[in-house]
């Protein structure tokens, strides 16, 4: 069943009638040098845990919690603080570039202690931190968990759903310092998200057709340069927004993507087949154990009874067949091949592996 499952995915992307690419916009395509969020960090407190905090006496979280009761104005000696409503993370944030002090933004909060949960905590405020260790942000509030644990302490019996060692703050952060970045005066650079020349060359293209004059240049598969023109003088920001909608159709390299933990397959556009035979086969090693009791003979003074494992091995060799693959220059084509096959999707990654070395699959193969 889910060998039929994944198959019938795979030729429900596949068999798709294949259409022109379309176009997408620079603001999809590419980043404007110098113009980027920045990553901050910190190491906080949550509490009002459930019992479901670290655990009682930890250093780790009895020192920071003195410290906050410490600096208002309660002076307690951490070997004293043995709650288990208390956790100690880190909060994770994305400032985005230009953000002026007052802004508010969603934060991430991380277990890095024993705590079992932190659902239904609250964050207290905690200083956000860049890599030059200069405090841009601050974050406090109550927590967003996306799933729930339930256990018995009777039975030991649990049920959780999803993660719960981590949430989310929405709104929870506040810019308090803003990062100096300023916009270029004389020339933009524009960084492409999946270098290619291909793509570069028409997008240098694009942009002078939109601009109505020759202003960009391509420096290498991954950078554009954009002068800034007289037209332009003293609005870049509006040209900024008038690239940002400038339209072109990116060229993609052909590509496999397949993930072995779950058996997931992607064929990307422009994937084709060579003609190919080919022949697979499954081992199966199976190792049973059984125990069997020897006891001493009846009424015997001598000898204890010992238990004797008992271990059955057995082989098993799926007969290979050699299946022909006719050549498959569309999408369409290569779903049919593929889907003709009709094995498991594990053993269909590794035909697509020793398709792509025998040079059959024209296509890249990256796994996950």
């Amino acid at each position: 069943m889910l060998m039929r499952r994944v198959l019938l995915t795979i030729s429900t992307l596949l068999f798709v009638s294949p259409e022109p690419a379309s176009a997408a916009r620079l603001k999809d395509l590419v980043d404007v040098e110098g113009l980027r969020d920045n990553e901050l960090i910190g190491v906080g407190l949550v509490v009002g845990l459930s019992g479901t905090g670290d655990l009682p006496g930890a250093a780790a979280t009895q020192q920071p919690l003195a410290t906050v009761l410490r600096n208002l104005g309660t002076n307690l000696d951490p070997g004293e603080l043995r709650a288990r409503n208390v956790a100690l993370v880190t909060v994770t944030a994305r400032l985005p570039a230009f953000s002026r002090p007052g802004v508010r933004f969603d934060v991430t909060v991380s277990s890095i202690g024993t705590a079992k949960s932190l659902a239904g905590g609250t964050l207290l405020v905690t200083a956000l931190k860049g890599l030059n260790r200069v405090t841009y942000g601050v974050a406090q509030g109550p927590l967003v968990v996306g799933g729930y644990e339930a256990s018995s302490a009777q039975t030991g019996s649990s049920h959780r759903r999803n993660f719960v060692n981590v949430a989310r703050v929405p709104s929870g952060g506040t810019v308090e310092r803003e990062v100096p970045q300023t916009l270029p005066e004389d020339r933009l650079t524009l960084l492409l998200k999946e270098p290619d020349f291909t793509t570069a060359s028409r997008i240098q293209e694009a942009i002078d057709a939109s601009l109505g004059e020759a202003l960009a240049s391509v420096r290498d598969p991954g950078i554009i340069e954009v002068k800034v023109g007289e037209k332009w003088s003293g609005r870049v920001v509006a040209l900024v927004a008038a690239l940002e909608a400038v339209e072109t159709i990116p060229d993609a390299p052909a590509r496999v993507v397949v993930d072995e933990r779950t058996g997931t397959i992607v064929v990307g556009a422009g994937v084709t087949l060579g003609p190919a035979a080919i022949t697979y086969g499954g081992l199966t090693i199976r190792i049973q154990e059984r125990f069997g009791v020897s006891q001493p003979a009846m009424f015997s003074r001598r000898g204890q009874t010992a238990i004797i494992p008992d271990s059955t091995i057995q082989v098993e060799e799926d007969r290979g067949r050699l299946s022909v693959v006719e050549e498959a220059p569309t999408l369409a084509d290569v779903a049919k091949a593929l889907n003709a096959l009709q094995v498991t999707p594990r053993d269909l990654i590794a035909i697509l592996q020793a398709l792509r070395a025998s040079g059959a699959l024209r296509a890249e193969i990256q796994a996950l």
